[in-house]
């Protein structure tokens, strides 16, 4: 009967634990909708900005805007784009791997120095940094609270103005990127300061699109690149977020899925003990009665 009892108890825990995966699933499959109309709406104007500002910067020289000057990396800055919470499977562990990986191969040098900082874009890759003792600059998990691009353009302005005071000479993002609610893969892309984009590249595009410029291109890429460097790390965060809840919601579904395995299994082994009690009660029955008659 102890037996019984044990897997019975064993039974109401995971058949639980199976409605909670369930409505997690269902409250993640709403928010992944939300997200992807975000993402979705935003990049294709993200891309065609860059498009632009590549055609327009291409023929600018790297003193035109602070924002292109390239400088030796002596101090590096890496945004990693995690989320605020777990159960997403893989997601954080990924993007965090992405970023020491982008550290230990380019900037190990700078890492030995000291001078490697972290901005941090949710609690799991801040909580992680900071348990390593790494530079871990401001704290920006409230930014998932209210999701906009105001929000995501004040960090990004400190970022900019860190880069123009010459406090970090290289900048660059780490985050997840969205395809569909099952695949997401990590991207690690320099933020600061601006890439030029190959010849080739602008070439193409050139040859296809022909710009009237007013009042010049000078004035025009001035105010284009800081829009262009927020609209990016904007970007990052929306498909950071379009990405958590597409993971969060595959990893529900396979949890529901392992948890319905398991119950099936217990029930067996229930209806196994169960028989099993009633085998030995009946034998205990003929057994006393067979006594009795002797």
């Amino acid at each position: 009967m102890a037996n019984l009892k044990e897997v019975r108890n064993r039974i109401k825990s995971v058949s639980s634990t199976q409605q909670i995966t369930k409505a997690m699933k269902m409250v993640s499959a709403a928010k992944l909708k939300r997200a992807t109309n975000a993402i979705v709406q935003l990049r294709p104007y993200a891309n065609k900005l860059k498009e632009l500002l590549a055609n327009l910067s291409e023929s600018l020289e790297d003193g035109s805007s602070p924002y292109l000057q390239e400088r030796e990396p002596v101090r590096v800055l890496v945004v990693v784009v995690s989320s605020n919470r777990g159960l997403a499977g893989a997601f954080n562990a990924n993007v965090i791997k992405t970023a020491n990986n982008l550290i230990a191969e380019k900037y190990s040098k700078q890492l030995a120095a000291g001078n490697v900082s972290i901005v941090a874009i949710g609690k799991k890759s801040q909580e992680f940094y900071e348990r390593r003792k790494y530079n871990v600059i401001g704290n920006n998990n409230d930014l998932y609270l209210n999701l906009n691009f105001e929000n995501a353009s004040v960090i990004t302005e400190s970022i900019m103005q860190g880069f123009v005071n010459g406090q970090y000479d290289r900048v660059e993002l780490v985050y997840n990127h969205f395809r569909n609610a099952a695949v997401q893969y990590q991207i690690a892309e320099q933020l600061l300061p601006v890439p030029k984009p190959e010849k080739k590249e602008v070439v193409k595009s050139t040859s296809t699109v022909d710009y009237i410029l007013e009042p010049s291109q000078e004035e025009i890429v001035e105010q284009l690149i800081p829009k262009n460097i927020k609209i990016q790390l904007y970007r990052a965060v929306l498909d950071s977020n379009a990405s958590e809840h597409g993971a969060r919601m595959t990893a529900m579904d396979k949890a529901t899925e392992n948890a319905g395995e398991l119950l099936k299994a217990l029930k067996l082994s229930y209806n196994q003990a169960r028989q099993a009690a009633i085998t030995t009660e009946l034998t205990e029955i003929v057994s006393g009665a067979a006594a009795l008659a002797g």
